[in-house]
């Protein structure tokens, strides 16, 4: 539940776990300097030791692709399948989370490496760069969890809020949701597409035109590498590559899955109507990002291999930060939190999936 909004800011109420959250402009204008302040004192420090990091994450990526590569070369014998598997099946989810997103997020811009820059760099996966900058720095990040905005909510196949208008079609929610999980790469490559408008009838397949070309020239490139180039070399090895291959990239895209999801999707994370954010100020926006988002507690190994996004709510805070400075500054985020009295959405991976999973089945029904 929240006030209505009009043209000017006023005061924002959400219920969260049956209690009300209030914000007040002049609480919003504090909130959001508190903020800032704690966002230009990081950026301010960055240096040698954040290059130092990310580069240092590039060479492990490609070291494990290259020896998966070749152990899958031997995946004749079950110990050198297993282990050449794992290996580029983490090196898939280094390059999707805590390399490409969080390079093509800019930042590390700043560094002017071209290798670190946000327009020249593209990933291991079917979805083309440039596409995934606008659908998700922008579309996201801009209108995150503004329902009718934001399309980050359901992927436009899924029902994830119930503000979303349930249709006979949500019944398959919970199908849909798993085709998507282990589809990932290409649920995110589909993106762009704006299926949902299309069918629809608001636009139509040759209005996206250029799009499709864009999104088929990065699946063939994809699919040609791995399900063909690297099998072909292997030989009389290549069932072997090619079940191998399709395993790493089952594991990437669903643990990215299950990473996004849980940061965006978790019991007591809120959405926000078009209405509601029309006079929004830049303390309700930092707002906005914390109640829509949800974090995820581990280990550092954890962290590294969920891109840092298992700190969503600093992502979504501060975006073009490097990631892996969120874990430095979530307390200091979680204290501002406490003093204003907002929800600070945490907890394990298990449990958050498992509220997520709920929802699914949940908003399948009217």
């Amino acid at each position: 539940m929240t006030t209505a909004i009009g043209t000017q800011p006023q005061t924002i109420s959400k219920t969260v776990a049956g209690k009300t959250v209030t914000m007040s402009p002049e609480q919003a204008d504090a909130f959001g300097r508190e903020l800032d302040a704690l966002k230009e004192r990081i950026i301010a420090d960055l240096g040698e030791c954040d290059t130092t990091y990310i580069r240092r994450i590039i060479k492990a990526q490609r070291g494990l692709e290259v020896a998966g590569r070749a152990l899958l070369f031997g995946g004749i014998f079950p110990p050198f399948w297993l282990a050449g598997t794992a290996m580029l099946g983490l090196s898939k989810i280094l390059d999707n989370m805590e390399i490409g997103h969080n390079v093509m997020h800019g930042q590390y811009d700043w560094t002017g490496d071209p290798a670190l820059s946000s327009k020249n760099f593209e990933w291991d996966t079917a979805c083309p760069a440039d596409q995934w900058r606008h659908s998700h720095n922008f579309m996201h990040h801009t209108y995150t969890n503004i329902v009718g905005m934001d399309r980050d909510v359901g992927y436009g196949i899924l029902r994830m809020s119930e503000d979303q208008k349930w249709r006979p079609y949500f019944l398959g929610n919970p199908v849909y949701a798993f085709l998507l999980m282990v589809l990932f790469q290409y649920g995110v490559a589909l993106h762009e597409l704006e299926t949902e408008r299309i069918t629809a009838g608001e636009i139509s397949i040759a209005d996206k035109r250029d799009i499709l070309e864009g999104i088929w020239r990065k699946t063939k490139r994809q699919t040609l590498k791995d399900y063909a180039a690297f099998p072909l070399l292997a030989g009389p090895f290549a069932p072997w590559v090619f079940a191998g291959n399709m395993t790493a990239n089952l594991m990437r895209n669903v643990w990215s899955y299950m990473i996004i999801f849980c940061g965006h999707f978790p019991e007591d994370v809120q959405e926000f109507s078009i209405e509601e954010t029309k006079a929004e100020t830049r303390g309700q926006w930092y707002f906005r990002q914390i109640l829509g988002s949800a974090n995820l507690t581990g280990g550092r190994l954890f962290h590294i291999l969920s891109g840092n996004l298992s700190f969503q709510i600093e992502h979504h805070l501060f975006p073009d930060i490097p990631a892996h400075r969120h874990a430095e500054i979530a307390p200091e985020v979680q204290d501002i939190c406490r003093r204003y009295g907002i929800p600070y959405n945490k907890g394990p991976l298990l449990r958050q999936f498992g509220t997520v999973v709920r929802k699914i089945v949940r908003l399948a029904l009217p």
